[in-house]
């Protein structure tokens, strides 16, 4: 014989849930019925709560309306340091690479790696490169890792910006983000003359990991360019043009610029992008900023394929920045490293020692 339970079901605190998310004054309760606990049955097994048509829907709605306030506090929270917020039902389901997808040249693929010392405004730089406004308030950098993808003249570019802020305490991290960088980006403040001396430092690093990658025994060249941030501190500045130019040489172009104004930027980028090999158009200013659904589906087809050259000089230069995106595992990045200096001979010492 099945047994019968009893369990009291609170339709007071039901209703002042449901109102504390419609706004509404809860209403007063007439009924004595309803003014104490209900009971309702529940037999057992198999367990079945027999609950109204009446309550069923209040569960409803008031699980809409939670629902309703997660996506609501889902969409004021920045997804990642730096990125635009928007709500998680608009986004991919994970980062995405275009070399994977197959929708892009390798050739077309860069990692900019920015180094310099802390407060110099590498962030904010960064910033701007990716089309969002300048921030005031500082907040120290451990590690920023951002993607922002190009759609210009028919075809497709990824830039994976790294700003490796935590590396400098790090030597064999550090050394592994140099190995793995394309384009380099120096920043020093000129109202720190500390920071320049750091510079110089990191150029010389720089060069003679490269060259210990190619196995060469004349520093390599590599592409960089020197930003020297906080030009609009007239007052505070402490380094001249002439000491610059004398420190750094000609090992890199260097800009006096202003991550606060965008004085100098529109130069910095359109050094960046000669030295990569980058179309003028990745210049914040030319190209227009689209959601990330947006230019997935503008650069790949149904079945994921490139469309190439049906695509080639339609639409205006436009970017997407993936908020999802990740820096990819130092196991990836170490893979990459000795693949690239042994060209399949047999494995050697680990260039990152």
């Amino acid at each position: 014989m099945n047994s019968t339970e009893k369990f009291y079901f609170p339709v007071d605190g039901i209703l002042e849930v449901f109102n504390s998310f419609t706004g509404h004054p809860q209403p007063r309760i007439a009924h004595q019925a309803l003014q104490s606990a209900a009971l309702i049955p529940r037999f057992q097994p198999p367990k079945v709560s027999h609950i109204t048509k009446t309550g069923m829907g209040i569960f409803k709605t008031v699980k809409g309306c939670w629902r309703r306030q997660d996506k609501r506090v889902v969409s004021r929270r920045s997804l990642n340091s730096g990125h635009r917020q928007m709500s998680t039902d608009r986004l991919p389901k994970k980062p995405v690479d275009l070399t994977e997808l197959g929708a892009m040249q390798p050739k077309n693929c860069q990692r900019i790696v920015v180094l310099g010392a802390p407060r110099v405004g590498k962030t904010n730089i960064l910033r701007r490169f990716l089309g969002e406004e300048y921030e005031e308030q500082y907040d120290p950098t451990t590690e920023d890792f951002y993607r922002k993808m190009f759609h210009i003249g028919g075809e497709t570019y990824q830039i994976d910006l790294l700003d490796a802020a935590s590396e400098r305490d790090f030597p064999a991290k550090r050394r592994l983000s140099i190995l793995t960088g394309n384009i380099f980006v120096l920043v020093f403040s000129l109202d720190d003359r500390d920071s320049l001396t750091e510079v110089r430092e990191m150029l010389n690093e720089i060069k003679e990991a490269k060259s210990k990658l190619q196995k060469s025994n004349h520093l390599a060249r590599f592409p960089a360019v020197v930003c020297a941030n906080k030009a609009d501190l007239d007052a505070q500045r402490v380094i001249s043009t002439l000491e610059v130019m004398d420190i750094l040489g000609e090992d890199a172009p260097f800009f006096e610029i202003s991550a606060k104004t965008g004085a100098g930027l529109e130069s910095t980028f359109a050094a960046l992008a000669a030295l990569g090999g980058l179309p003028n158009e990745i210049s914040p200013s030319l190209h227009q900023i689209v959601p990330i659904l947006t230019y997935q589906s503008m650069c790949i087809g149904k079945r994921g394929m490139r469309r190439g050259r049906h695509t080639r000089g339609l639409g205006a230069p436009c970017a997407a920045v993936d908020p999802l995106a990740q820096r990819p595992s130092f196991t990836s990045d170490l893979r990459l490293v000795l693949g690239s200096s042994t060209k399949h001979k047999k494995p050697e010492k680990c260039q990152i020692q």
